[in-house]
């Protein structure tokens, strides 16, 4: 199975940190967070990983290069103007389309066990599955409704506060089976106002696969303050 990592991303409120590092950079206990995702790809057995790059592409093909030193092959994808979550996985569409793949946001601070979610997600008849966890403050995140076996029957990218509906939300981790691609449109185009609305809109199966760890979305320094407390404390 093949693996997208999306790390095109300039993280505008992480600055200065960013003006020299590209998001996916930042290190965590001594190591980029894009390196965590790559070893926990390595380790469920996943040996094909693409990465898009936009912002300070050299830092990221520099420290990762081929990536035979984790045991996979990596191949990348320089956008010379950002894509979109799901414009960047159009782009491969052709070393993509033969089969299912994961697409990872690469900006997530994540512990998941790929080999149970990719499990669950080829169980189910639908056209993919999203990881979800549990979370008190919505804000910024993309919200689901769930229905029997965990079906998906209701996203919402960043609601405004009337429009809270749940408390779980994606984790930015999915499974997709092929036919993804018919729902998602040339150029710029993202998962989360696009594409999955579209396949809820027109009535296709997608799931939710529930995470128990918490999910660190590091988008400012306060949020990236706090993961690292929380890593210093022992408690990530």
């Amino acid at each position: 199975m093949k693996a997208v990592l999306l790390a095109a991303g300039k993280g505008e409120r992480l600055k200065p940190l960013t003006d020299s590092l590209p998001k996916v950079m930042i290190p965590i206990n001594g190591k980029p967070i894009l390196e965590y995702h790559i070893e926990m790809l390595a380790e469920a057995g996943i040996t094909d990983v693409f990465i898009n790059l936009h912002h300070l592409p050299e830092k990221i093909r520099e420290y990762f290069k081929d990536g035979a030193g984790w045991g996979l092959k990596i191949q990348y994808s320089y956008e010379p103007e950002i894509l979109g979550t799901a414009g960047a996985v159009k782009k491969l569409e052709d070393e993509l389309k033969q089969g299912a793949f994961l697409v990872i946001y690469g900006d997530n601070f994540i512990k998941i066990n790929y080999r149970d979610f990719i499990s669950f997600s080829e169980k189910k008849r639908g056209i993919g599955t999203v990881a979800v966890f549990w979370k008190e403050d919505v804000k910024g995140s993309g919200i689901l409704a769930l229905g029997p076996g965990q079906r998906v029957v209701r996203f919402v990218e960043k609601p405004s506060a009337r429009e809270v509906f749940s408390h779980w939300v994606s984790a930015g981790v999915f499974y997709f089976k092929e036919k993804v691609f018919d729902f998602i449109r040339p150029n710029y185009s993202d998962f989360g106002f696009d594409v999955i609305p579209r396949i809820l809109k027109e009535g296709k199966e997608f799931y939710a696969y529930k995470l128990k760890e918490k999910v660190w979305a590091i988008d400012d320094h306060e949020l990236l303050d706090e993961l690292l407390k929380n890593q210093k404390m022992g408690a990530v």
